[in-house]
Order: structure tokens, then sequence, then C-alpha cells
């Protein structure tokens, strides 16, 4: 089983919101991400929610090849 420490990746405002809720929360509910680096990732990929950037084929394909990479673990 997976498990994350919310306070590290969530700005406050998200951190006692259900996983439902932060997964259709806009991207600035992560944290270090700015409600304009949400703009941008909206107009560059379409990306609104938190759900959206996980799903977002690019960053799959980079982590699948981050996954390769034994060397940087």
């Amino acid at each position: 089983m997976a498990s994350i420490d919310l306070d590290k990746v969530l700005d406050k405002a998200f951190a006692d919101k259900t996983l439902s809720e932060i997964l259709a929360a806009p991207v600035s509910a992560l944290k270090g991400v700015s409600d304009r680096d949400g703009e941008l990732l909206q107009e560059a990929f379409g990306v609104k929610t938190v759900a959206d950037l996980a799903d977002l084929k690019y960053v799959r394909r980079a982590q699948a090849l981050a996954a390769l990479d034994t060397s940087a673990k």
C-alpha cells in the first residue's frame, strides 16, 4: 500500500481534503505550483486538475523513463 505525507505535497488549504477532493482540485493545490503555473499547464496541455496532471501522458512517459534509471536510486 502506498502512502504519502500530504503536508509535504499539498498547499495548506487542501491538507484536510479527501482524496477525491484533492484529485478534483486545481493543480495549484500541490505545494510549489502557483496559480500561474496552473494557467500555463492548462494552456499547454489542457490540465485543469491534479488528476489531469497525474494522467498526462508526458508525465507518465517521464516517470517510466525515470523508473528505468537504476543509477539515480
